[in-house]
């Protein structure tokens, strides 16, 4: 397994080994011990999994206070471009991001610690992105800021196709204006 520091505290992108043959592919996709080592220690608690369109465009999203969520992600069909913002009050990168593109089958994840917000943008139809959090969700903790705010600048790819965002997400206000 291969660990990727991001330069943002706590983010980072991880490669897992994967095992092929002529008859597929064979992967552990997690291990407490293995990831604990690697800096990763949360005790994940929830798995939850969406499947989306090209185009679908989730995020920027986040649990606050208590609720806090860690995230493990990774896509197991089709692809995503995933960034994750760091949101973490007197934090030194506050309002930065880092992104990677994460397809089936290429043994990358992403490990978003608490304190980030999270968002992801579909490349190919019917892709499935899972994930595991280390807190349950609570509706009361969801917070959001806007895709496109210019003070973050986040740099979405041209897919060639126009986002599809929920009427929640179109809503969200800027980073400046939203409840942390």
């Amino acid at each position: 397994m291969k660990v990727t520091e991001t330069g943002l505290q706590g983010l980072k992108i991880i490669e897992i080994d994967i095992h092929r043959d002529s008859r597929g592919y064979f992967a552990e996709t997690y291990s407490r011990e293995r990831y604990a080592a690697a800096g990763i220690d949360a005790k994940f608690v929830q798995d939850n999994e969406s499947l989306s369109q090209k185009g679908v465009l989730r995020g920027m999203h986040w649990q606050a206070g208590p609720w806090a969520q860690a995230k493990l992600v990774h896509v197991t069909r089709g692809a995503v471009w995933d960034v994750a913002v760091d949101i973490r009050p007197g934090s030194s990168t506050f309002g930065r991001f880092a992104a990677c593109t994460l397809r089936a089958g290429d043994g990358r994840q992403f490990f978003i610690p608490r304190g980030f917000a999270h968002g992801f943008l579909v490349l190919e139809p019917d892709t499935v992105f899972t994930y595991k959090c280390d807190n349950f969700y609570h509706a009361e903790a969801e917070r959001g800021f806007r895709h496109d705010d210019p003070a973050v600048g986040i740099p979405w790819p041209d897919i060639g196709v126009a986002f599809s965002l929920s009427p929640r997400d179109m809503e969200h206000p800027p980073l400046s204006e939203a409840s942390l």
